[in-house]
C-alpha cells in the first residue's frame, strides 16, 4: 500500500523538478541582440575577391518584441579588427547579416568594406559589445567542415 501512495508524490516531485529546469533552459536561450550563424570560411577558394570576402558573415539577430538602434554597436574578433554600426535599427524578430568585404547597406545586409578576411578559419572569437563597450554576446570557434558556426 506505501507504493501507491508514493507513486503520485514521486510524479509530482518530478514535476517540480522539470519545473524548476524549465527557467535555467530558458535562460540559456538568448533574448534581445545577440550572435546568430557566423560563416567564417568563405565557400571555396579563398581568392580575396570582393565576392569572396562577402562570402564571410556574422548574422545578428533580435529576438525582442521590439526593435533595437544598433548605432554604435560593435562586432570585434581576436585580432581587434571591429565593425562599428551607424544608425541601422533592427526590427523585432529580425537578423542583419554583417559581411566583410565591399557593398552597398541595405535593409537586412550591411558591409564592412574591408579589403582582407576578418574571420580566422582555424578558430576565433567575435564578440557583439553595446555602445558603451559592455560585452553584449560571443561565440568562439574551432575550424569545421562547413565553415559555419551557429552561436544561437
Amino acid at each position: 500500500m506505501r507504493i501507491r501512495f508514493a507513486a503520485p508524490a514521486v510524479l509530482a516531485a518530478a514535476a517540480l523538478v522539470g519545473l524548476a529546469a524549465s527557467p535555467s533552459q530558458a535562460a540559456a536561450h538568448k533574448s534581445g541582440v545577440h550572435l546568430g550563424l557566423v560563416q567564417f570560411d568563405s565557400p571555396g577558394k579563398d581568392t580575396r575577391s570582393n565576392a569572396s570576402l562577402n562570402g564571410e558573415w556574422v548574422n545578428i539577430h533580435n529576438s525582442s518584441k521590439s526593435p533595437v538602434q544598433l548605432k554604435g554597436y560593435k562586432l570585434k574578433d581576436d585580432n581587434g579588427y571591429t565593425y562599428t554600426f551607424g544608425s541601422y535599427r533592427i526590427g523585432a524578430g529580425k537578423t542583419v547579416k554583417v559581411r566583410t568585404g565591399k557593398g552597398r547597406n541595405v535593409s537586412g545586409t550591411v558591409y564592412w568594406n574591408r579589403g582582407a578576411y576578418v574571420w580566422n578559419n582555424t578558430g576565433d572569437k567575435a564578440r557583439l559589445l553595446t555602445p558603451k563597450g559592455a560585452l553584449r554576446d560571443s561565440c568562439s570557434w574551432k575550424t569545421t567542415k562547413n565553415g559555419q558556426k551557429n552561436c544561437h
